[in-house]
């Protein structure tokens, strides 16, 4: 398969990401299937954290068993540290941000954005704040996605890279509706363009990715990102559970946990079935 054919997978792998989104436009929720759609976008975010440590982890892992069987305690040590540096880089600047701007206070008026959404809107209505970081941290993820797909296929791994494409692409799918959660919890209906633009922030980054793993590798790289968007989701989990309690309806906050939890792993089972 040709470079650009890789390419073309990799984009295939992060468009898929558009099928959740149309959820943010559904009508007349009522509040327990608005707790219900809230709840199961943590369980799907719960799980990519998990997922995403564990990979950010793993080359970590195999530097410290390198080092104790005689390699290098620098390598160990610099990956530790950019592992570490990377989650709280993704963590703690977005609470100082969200302070910030919320101090700040609403620089539209209730029911501005029904009326005539702008790009400064995504950034100042909380609501829209909090998709938008949703889809920030997704990306970074997808960006390291992407990379494995290149770089399996510049290592001539290309039945490997078919079958990434393939669980990235279900995968992605579930992110899509990770990123809408803000909107279904808090009744509010965005407009087809902003949820284009942030499909391509979170699904773009997959297709970079792609292009730039298929002619340079880097462990620190690929821990960097994953340890950056780590950090970013972990703050937007802990965020859409404080507007899960207080919608209410505490019971289907487990439920949909659940839910989310199981979809994350089940399009997970994909890519190992594969033996990746």
């Amino acid at each position: 398969m040709t470079g650009g054919g890789i390419v073309a997978l990799g984009a295939v792998a992060g468009a898929t990401i558009v099928l959740g989104l149309p959820v943010a436009r559904w009508r007349g929720l009522s509040a327990p299937i608005r707790a219900l759609l809230n709840a199961i976008a943590v369980g799907v975010l719960l799980f990519l954290f998990w997922d995403i440590l564990t990979h950010a982890a793993a080359p970590v892992e195999s530097a410290l068993t390198a080092a104790q069987g005689g390699g290098s305690w620098l390598r160990f040590g610099w990956l530790a540290l950019l592992m570490a540096a990377g989650a709280t880089a993704g963590l703690v600047p977005l609470g100082y941000y969200d302070r910030w701007m919320k101090r700040r206070g609403r620089p539209f008026g209730p029911g501005a954005m029904a009326v005539g959404e702008t790009a400064t809107g995504m950034f100042h209505e909380p609501v829209y704040r909090l998709s938008l970081l949703i889809a920030i941290g997704i990306g970074l993820h997808n960006f390291s996605e992407g990379l494995a797909i290149g770089q399996s296929a510049a290592a001539g791994e290309l039945a490997l890279a078919v079958l990434l494409v393939i669980g990235f692409a279900l995968h992605n799918a579930t992110e899509g509706f990770g990123i809408t959660a803000p909107f279904a919890a808090g009744g509010v209906r965005p407009s087809w363009a902003t949820l284009g633009v942030l499909g391509l922030i979170g699904g773009g980054p997959t297709f970079v990715g792609t292009i730039i793993g298929q002619s340079y590798s880097s462990d620190a790289v690929s821990i960097l990102f994953l340890a950056l968007a780590a950090g970013s989701i972990l703050f937007v989990v802990v965020e859409l559970v404080g507007i899960g309690l207080k919608l209410g309806h505490k019971t289907l906050l487990y439920w949909g946990l659940v839910v989310g939890l199981v979809a994350g792993f089940a399009t997970d089972f994909v890519i190992t079935a594969a033996g990746v």
